[in-house]
């Protein structure tokens, strides 16, 4: 038991606890308050503490629970909101009422809720660490597999199927001699990375349903990726779409210092939308973490490690498992204020010097993996963070060090926002380190041509960045013919590819073949001007096909029609052409 020295905003300093550990859990005050020892030095320790700390003062107790900040992990966390430490805000509310109380202690899963299990193996079977012992329907489209826990093995001695609450004992292992009951529920310390058996090169897309991450800058299963802008620009709805639409099993969200009316459009919006793949809400496969920006600011620190370990737990499963960070600079901010009250040595922009490592230290727990098991099964760890620079300075520090660990950077741009091309992704600034490792499945299993119909359409975009710096200066007038087909060409890229309505009914998700078929088409235009122009047909004219106004409304078109809708705008392009050069269509 320690007594409090000092009170500095969230950062309290307590004497008397040389009995305790770096990062142990702590309750302070008379209120309970929760709280984790950051450093030691001797008998004190400086602790942060997760709740308002308005009231603390010098004299009051603080005791140890000789523990690490862990998660429960286990059937009932699916569809759950929890803040940053894993307090279901929900089961809370049901307690305290629209105020949450300080120091109050809700069970993160409920202790109360049967839960049917049915077994995978029988009495006599001998299972190791990540094995499978059972299974639970936690939702409609997740099946909560029940693992041995890490550093347990044995022999089944007794195992029942039936309906259990997650503290219920339901397997018994026997192990030279000794026997070892297990529940449905674990705990493990979010700080530390649940291990794997082997990470496998990440050369399996997700895919996402967006044009230009799909097609320009894609991101594999199990790879990292960032999502910088400055204010305005876009970054919440490209994650909300990336969590709506990803073709992963699991969503965990992590609202991390934002605004909480955007975590309120995730709350309205996730029950009603119809996830693609299966047809059921998206909340039965989606875990939300709110720590909003008018909640304590060292619980964000700690919300990011609470999303990432209930991420590998579902990865450990076998499921593949997306996590959307929103935003990493928030949760950096936060590292900022407790470094400066413990007064440690600033670094650039009074972030502290170990900034960097803390960011690689979460983005190295993404990845596809062999998980700890006696067979071969894969699962996979996908991370996105935004990053919300002071305005959209991508020089400043958290931009700067996750750019250095990030493979995929969608870099948005606060002029294309401006002029209402969304998502505001700059393809210019953006980058993807897996597109050689992704050509070879798009080319196999969307079409052979898809690699290189990107190239192109890359090519053609860069062309007019180079092209509209002459016409900046000189004037249209002064391009060749063919750099003005370029120009025009690279506006129906953008116009009728790139732009996506993220809250239109169609076109928020669009199929990867969908978008191989709406890219030919563009790039097939390409090629048939450039043979009419050499037989002397109209530029303007061939600018002002009444099919090219067409394919513009063609990403309206339902899902189910759109084949047949660019065959004719193929057909109808084809035949206005050939009309133009005094061909038969």
């Amino acid at each position: 038991m320690g007594k409090i020295v000092k009170v500095s905003g969230p950062l309290v300093v307590a004497d008397g606890l040389a009995d305790a550990n770096m990062f142990d859990v702590v309750r302070v005050g008379g209120q309970r308050l929760i709280g984790e020892i950051i450093e030691m030095r001797g008998d004190k320790a400086s602790i942060q503490v997760y709740e308002e700390t308005s009231g603390l003062g010098p004299g009051d107790e603080v005791a140890t629970t000789g523990a690490p900040l862990s998660v429960e992990l286990g059937p009932g966390l699916i569809e759950m909101i929890y803040d940053g430490i894993q307090r279901p805000l929900e089961a809370i509310k049901a307690v305290a009422g629209d105020v949450i109380d300080r120091g109050i202690e809700v069970p993160s899963i409920s202790r109360e809720k049967m839960w049917e299990f049915v077994p995978a193996v029988a009495a006599g079977d001998t299972v190791a660490a990540g094995d499978l012992l059972g299974t639970v329907q936690e939702t409609v489209v997740v099946q909560h597999r029940i693992l041995v826990p890490n550093g347990v093995s044995g022999t089944v001695k007794k195992i029942e199927s039936g309906s259990f609450t997650v503290t219920d004992t339901v397997c018994v292992l026997e192990a030279n001699g000794a026997e070892t009951p297990l529940t449905m529920m674990q705990k493990w310390p979010v700080r530390v990375g649940r291990p794997y058996k082997e990470k496998i090169p990440p050369n399996v897309p997700m895919l996402t349903g967006q044009r230009t991450i799909d097609t320009l800058f894609p991101i594999a299963k199990g790879g990292t990726a960032a999502v910088p802008g400055p204010f305005g620009s876009g970054k919440t709805v490209v994650q909300h779409q990336l969590a709506k639409w990803s073709d992963v099993d699991i969503v965990v969200y992590i609202g991390c210092g934002e605004r909480g009316n955007e975590m309120t459009d995730v709350l309205r919006e996730f029950p009603e939308i119809k996830d693609p793949r299966t047809g059921e809400s998206l909340m039965k496969r989606t875990v939300l973490i709110a720590n909003t920006s008018d909640m304590p600011v060292a619980a964000r620190e700690a919300s990011i490690y609470t999303g990432i370990t209930i991420a590998e737990y579902f990865r450990d499963m076998g499921y593949d498992v997306a996590v959307i960070a929103d935003s990493t600079s928030r949760w950096a901010e936060a590292l900022r204020e407790m470094s400066g009250r413990l007064e440690e040595m600033p670094g650039e922009e009074g972030y502290p010097a170990y900034l960097a490592s803390r960011m690689a230290q979460f983005y190295e727990r993404a990845g596809r993996v062999y998980t700890v098991n006696s067979g071969e099964r894969i699962g996979s760890v996908t991370a996105v963070g935004a990053v919300s620079p002071p305005g959209g300075d991508l020089s400043e520090p958290v931009s700067q060090a996750t750019m250095r660990i990030v493979k995929v950077f969608w870099a948005l741009d606060s002029a294309l926002a401006y002029r209402r091309h969304f998502p505001a992704i700059n393809w210019l600034n953006s980058y993807s380190l897996y597109l050689d490792r992704l050509s070879g499945w798009f080319d196999e299993n969307i079409n052979s041509e898809y690699s290189a119909q990107r190239g192109r359409a890359m090519s053609i975009l860069q062309n007019e960045a180079e092209l509209d710096e002459i016409v900046r200066l000189v004037g249209v007038d002064s391009l060749s013919p063919g750099d003005r087909l370029t120009m025009e060409v690279a506006r129906h890229i953008r116009e009728d590819f790139l732009q996506q309505d993220a809250f239109g009914e169609v076109d928020a998700y669009s199929p990867n073949k969908r978008q191989f078929r709406l890219l030919k088409i563009v790039l097939g235009y390409q090629d048939m001007a450039a043979e009419a122009m050499e037989r002397g047909a109209d530029m303007k004219k061939l600018f002002e096909l009444p099919a090219l106004e067409d394919l513009g409304q063609t990403k309206f078109t339902p899902t189910e029609q759109y084949e047949e809708a660019y065959t004719r705008i193929e057909r109808d392009l084809k035949a206005q052409i050939a009309a133009l050069t005094g061909e038969e269509g």
